[in-house]
């Protein structure tokens, strides 16, 4: 390479930091590439942990701060002043590349501002289905995106239906199983201790608003927690995501936020969370962490509603519906034994893959302008 290339990565939630921290990291150490972090997002809201913290901690060179809403923006004003924010930065740093994730609407802005400015945008973990607002997002992003690095070869089936040539699409795993396989992870004590969890058996508990689904979101979470009570177990909750409808989750936890059985947390360090997960009984909730973390833990799963539909169907994924009754029984009848491990999104390399793919010349010579590829 003439010249290190340079790599904006954006991330705009404490999830897709996980993900993509193990890829920054390994670019950061090549003279070849030039890091640059576009932090946005819930990283720079106080209610959620302001976890922008985290990701200067990480010591990541030239990290670019931008505030792109407040608690009362819609997704829409969202996705508007994240554009904004980061064409104006693109256009001053002029990138060679810009890296997002997943199905938030901070990655639908970077891939905006990639296609529109003719800058080659590459998609983390794209070809997931979830059945919300969610996957209608991810799909966007692929189709501004020029290449994508997919978790597995269904997620790549779906990017070839989608039209993507083959050989734009590479599958290297999830990001996060570099994290989940190393030994980077603090001890269960430290993390008890740092967050004051003194609970020897309990489950985790994420559970994020269906922007599809706002009239039932009252009853779905009132449900939830009357069924969590009713257990009388033990439990570390999570801050939903700042979608549509958060609000109505959070005036639902002034219920549970000092009870005795119940820890509640606005955010949590990636690998401190991991390492709660692996040690939990049991994860309820609608998180894609109930999905894929989990399951590669072995950690069983109560997943709730449609957010996660269509997503993967594994033993130790249990699913309910809103029903106080069915809820009851299926906390009853969770199985705190471990499940055999998955391996279905990855071994743990995804980094040096994504390296090796970035570091082929041909990466950089492919073409900016996309086309449509019919199935045969």
């Amino acid at each position: 390479m003439e010249h290190p290339k340079k790599i904006v990565f954006v991330t705009g939630t404490r999830a897709d930091f996980g993900k993509l921290k193990s890829l920054m990291q390994i670019i950061q150490s090549d003279s070849n590439f030039e890091l640059h972090v576009f932090v946005t997002g819930m990283h720079m809201l106080a209610k959620y942990g302001y976890t922008c913290e985290e990701v200067e901690k990480a010591n990541f060179p030239n990290i670019h701060k931008f505030i792109n809403q407040n608690v009362s923006d819609s997704m829409d004003h969202v996705l508007a002043k994240s554009i904004l924010g980061l064409s104006d930065y693109v256009r001053e740093i002029n990138p060679d590349m810009i890296i997002v994730h997943g199905d938030r609407v901070e990655a639908l802005a970077g891939a905006t501002v990639g296609a529109l400015n003719n800058v080659l945008t590459g998609h983390i973990e794209g070809g997931e289905v979830s059945g919300t607002i969610d996957e209608l997002i991810r799909h966007a992003v692929t189709k501004l995106s020029h290449t994508h690095f997919v978790a597995n070869s269904e997620a790549q089936k779906r990017l070839l239906q989608l039209g993507e040539r083959s050989e734009a699409t590479h599958i290297i795993g999830s990001p996060d199983i570099d994290v989940m396989n190393s030994n980077s992870l603090p001890s269960l004590t430290e993390v008890k201790e740092r967050y004051e969890i003194n609970y020897d058996n309990y489950g985790v508990v994420i559970f994020h608003p269906v922007t599809t689904e706002l009239d039932d979101l009252k009853n779905h979470i009132q449900v939830l927690i009357d069924a969590l009570l009713q257990s009388n177990k033990n439990y570390v909750v999570i801050y939903p995501n700042n979608d549509n409808g958060s609000e109505i989750i959070f005036n639902a936890f002034d219920r549970i936020i000092d009870h005795k059985n119940f820890r509640v947390f606005p955010s949590m360090r990636f690998e401190h969370f991991l390492q709660l997960l692996k040690s939990a009984d049991f994860m309820i909730g609608n998180s894609s962490a109930g999905v894929r973390e989990a399951p590669h833990f072995g950690v069983p799963t109560i997943n709730l509603g449609t957010r996660q539909n269509n997503r993967v169907s594994l033993p130790s994924i249990l699913n309910s519906d809103f029903d106080l009754s069915e809820l009851s029984q299926a906390i009853q009848n969770v199985d705190k034994k471990k499940y055999a491990q998955t391996t279905i999104f990855g071994d743990g390399n995804s980094a040096e893959k994504f390296y090796e793919i970035l570091s082929d010349k041909a990466l950089w010579k492919m073409p900016k302008q996309k086309f449509f590829v019919d199935l045969d």
